[in-house]
């Protein structure tokens, strides 16, 4: 492209502590690029901002108020959870998206997802070449759930293991001083449909330091009553408490969630309830113990006040990728992490073709399961730890963290059809 072009950016699915951060990497990266990328239009509420020509127009923020993105929580321009079907099934939404992206002179795209998102990107770009118009999609991993293949993490991922790690620790230190009157046993739910690498987190809550019981349920292991409750037994016999972190993805061997209520998401995906309050009972009905239980929910994904500082460098870092590569001229690719060493940890950014991550996932592997199913091996700390390194706290006011909070102008539609979703 030899006159600069416009590109647009957008984030998808569950926001996390740090998706904001990748934002940042984009958006001054393309600035500093201003030769060959004109502006960066956003996508209010994601992929739908594009769908309903609904953009948001970035040129209009401060460069502090961008730089600000970085230690700002949530997607600052919107997400969403929809997917669009395949090119064959529902071609208007494709047209659609071209449609707006000539209006708009847009020449790269940039989609800041998980696996789904991933899968879009790759159609687009396929759609691309198809109606010819000259667009390089670029896929920015995120996922809270780190089950993309390829890449080493997924941005979001190290913030959520520190904010479960650090949980962990902290309630069994309570549970444990009331045990012996009280509740002995506590249960945490965290995130997690098919892959239980934040369960796995829950295991560095004890270390060589901490001899903390701590007992986990990954969906990669199916769910067996009985040894459950021998080992909570086992656990409260010798150290009078035990902590349980469950995976909302704990599947029955008959392959039922635990927690499933037979209603599905928007993408289609089942409906989960509660596992922790499930496996509380289970406790309380079979031993008798007083438990409590939480879950962590959108406590664990929005905690930047506690993000991990290997997480925002990386996350940021990827941002910045995408931009890079897309103005090398490469097209239908995800920026990866590489890991080149645990002790010291070190790490590079490479790249994947979407064609090899769209629809695949990545779960945790049998080495960092303990032979019981019920904890984590030395293998799987050894990758973990890295990953929750580091502070990078956001500026505190009067006590409370300082986010930003963007214009979030829109751009002036250019198309006189209006599209129905």
């Amino acid at each position: 492209m030899s006159e600069a072009k416009n590109a647009f950016y957008a984030q998808s699915g569950g926001v996390t502590a740090v998706i904001n951060a990748s934002a940042c990497g984009v958006i001054e990266t393309a600035r500093r690029h201003s030769d060959k990328i004109a502006n960066v239009y956003a996508g209010r509420n994601g992929i739908i901002g594009a769908l309903t020509e609904d953009l948001i127009d970035t040129s209009r923020e401060t460069a502090a108020a961008i730089s600000a993105l970085k230690h700002t929580p949530s997607g600052a321009f919107g997400s969403c959870r929809y997917k669009l079907k395949g090119l064959e099934e529902n071609r208007a939404e494709y047209a659609r998206l071209i449609d707006v992206f000539k209006a708009h002179d847009i020449g790269y795209f940039f989609y800041n997802g998980g696996g789904d998102s991933a899968d879009t990107c790759h159609k687009i770009s396929q759609l691309s070449k198809e109606t010819g118009l000259p667009l390089q999609a670029i896929h920015i991993p995120k996922t809270v759930d780190n089950d993309l293949p390829i890449t080493d993490n997924c941005p979001g991922f190290g913030s959520v293991a520190k904010y479960i790690a650090v949980s962990t620790r902290e309630a069994s230190y309570d549970v444990r001083s009331m045990a012996k009157t009280s509740t002995k046993v506590f249960v945490i739910e965290v995130m997690g449909r098919h892959a239980g690498w934040i369960a796995a987190a829950g295991g560095l809550a004890a270390d060589s330091d901490n001899d903390i019981p701590v007992l986990i349920l990954f969906p990669e292991v199916e769910f067996a009553k009985d040894r459950f409750i021998a080992k909570v037994q086992d656990y409260v016999g010798r150290y009078g408490y035990c902590s349980v972190v469950v995976s909302e993805g704990a599947r029955w061997p008959d392959g039922r969630f635990l927690a499933e209520q037979d209603t599905t998401d928007a993408f289609g995906h089942a409906q989960l309830g509660g596992a922790a309050p499930v496996v509380a009972n289970m406790v309380k009905e079979a031993l008798g113990y007083k438990f409590h239980w939480a879950v962590a929910d959108y406590l664990q994904r929005s905690a930047r006040h506690i993000a991990s500082g290997t997480d925002v460098e990386q996350a940021y870092a990827l941002g910045k990728a995408a931009v890079d590569y897309a103005l090398a001229g490469q097209n239908a690719i995800m920026p990866v992490i590489v890991r080149l060493s645990d002790d010291p940890y070190r790490w590079e950014i490479g790249h994947a073709a979407l064609s090899e991550v769209a629809n695949v996932e990545k779960f945790v592997p049998g080495e960092f399961i303990s032979e019981d199913g019920f904890g984590i091996t030395p293998a799987c700390r050894a990758y973990l730890e890295p990953l929750i390194r580091g502070e990078d706290y956001p500026p505190y006011q009067k006590g409370m963290p300082q986010y930003v909070r963007l214009l979030n102008a829109p751009v002036t539609k250019k198309l006189n059809v209006e599209f129905e979703l």
